[in-house]
């Protein structure tokens, strides 16, 4: 009885107090929060943003330093951050492509070994297209040199920053957490230079692109070659490779190779990938080679196959079926990050079309280039596991 009591006191209470908020007793209603809005950019920076991503991309040049060294740097920039160029390095030279924010490199293992500080095992990346390392250039290049971020920046700028000559010309210096912007004073409030954070050495000088055509001529061979572009942020832990359905196996031959992300630790990376790359030989003869990829899961462990299909490996076990004998045979492999997955370039080709499109509208008339198919270049491969099988072991 005590307990059904209780129960309806605090009934009565409760609806006490309902009836008093009615009649305008018991507690004041709150007040709702005051709704700000937030100040609009100031009128030169929405004036310097419209310039920069209404227009045909950028051009950037200018001298990095890196591992205490100086690169020279000559990149174009779409209005949207794709961006394709080179860095130079004496007679060393790195081809650079940047899409959907991030930046990869093409170049030969003499480069990753002089300027890639960090990169273990720099010629697995050598050679291909390889995700940028933070090392190189030291800096985000879309999010620093890409117009359509620039502009986001300045809404954030002052209505009157800060000024210095820029040869002879008065212009605004904006300072960003990324760069310094320096930008003419005077309407259209052009940019003139950019100074990434942390580079020593000479500023980028900038000047608007004058040839889109041929900016994105370049830029869209180099971004159709980018499926299966490795990672080096990504590092693997393979396990024993083990061969499948290759013992008297005129089709082919499965290679399969556990493995695990070592590096970074932690949570696995938003997107992250493994590749497995993978050859056969018998007694020093190649009979050809695979690749296979697939996203790390959360456990950070995986297992990576690829089959071999390749005229010499049908050739060489018909040749051992029909005379019999002893014909072993090995395989070499290793795991490294994959930056983008192959199945992804269709829609990254498909956003530079579009924006060719619409930057071409725009543009005044420029002859359109000519301009060949990038070479696929070849590269020799270093094993990190390597072991052999017989024919007849699974």
């Amino acid at each position: 009885m005590v307990g059904v009591a209780g129960a309806a006191a605090v009934l009565v209470v409760a609806v006490a107090v309902t009836a008093g908020a009615f009649a305008g007793g018991g507690e004041a209603p709150k007040k709702k929060p005051k709704t700000t809005a937030s100040a609009a950019p100031p009128a030169w920076t929405v004036a310097a943003g419209r310039t920069l991503t209404s227009g045909t991309g950028l051009r950037y040049d200018g001298t990095l330093t890196v591992n205490g060294q100086p690169v020279q740097a000559h990149l174009r920039v779409t209005p949207s951050g794709a961006v394709s160029g080179t860095f130079t390095a004496g007679l060393l030279t790195a081809d650079v492509v940047a899409i959907d924010g991030v930046t990869y490199l093409k170049a030969a293992p003499a480069f990753w070994q002089t300027y890639a500080a960090g990169v273990a095992h720099p010629e697995y990346y050598a050679g291909r297209w390889s995700k940028a390392p933070a090392s190189m250039p030291g800096f985000d290049v879309p999010d620093v040199l890409g117009p359509e971020a620039i502009a986001k920046l300045l809404a954030k700028a002052p209505a009157k920053p800060p000024t210095e000559d820029v040869n002879g010309v008065r212009a605004y210096r904006v300072k960003t957490q990324g760069a310094e912007y320096l930008l003419t004073a005077a309407a259209p409030h052009r940019l003139l230079a950019v100074r990434p954070s942390g580079q020593a050495g000479p500023r980028f000088t900038v000047a608007p692109v004058t040839a889109p055509a041929t900016l994105f001529a370049e830029l869209r061979p180099r971004v159709a070659r980018l499926g299966g572009a490795a990672d080096p942020g990504l590092r693997f832990t393979p396990g024993t490779l083990t061969f499948r359905n290759c013992d008297q196996n005129t089709n082919g031959c499965t290679v399969n190779v556990p493995a695990t992300l070592a590096s970074p630790a932690g949570a696995v990376p938003d997107g992250a990938r493994a590749a497995l790359r993978a050859s056969i030989t018998s007694q020093g003869k190649p009979l050809g080679s695979c690749t296979g990829s697939g996203p790390v899961p959360a456990n950070r462990a995986l297992v990576l196959r690829c089959t071999v299909t390749s005229r010499l490996w049908r050739n060489w076990m018909r040749a051992a079926l029909d005379n019999p004998g002893s014909y072993p045979y090995e395989a070499t492999a290793r795991v490294v990050g994959e930056a983008l997955d192959a199945a992804d370039v269709p829609e990254l080709l498909a956003r530079v079309d579009r924006e060719r499109k619409a930057v071409m509208r725009r543009a005044p008339s420029t002859p359109g280039p000519t301009v060949s198919a990038e070479p696929s270049g070849t590269s020799t491969e270093r094993p990190e596991v390597a072991t052999s099988r017989t024919p007849g072991t699974p």
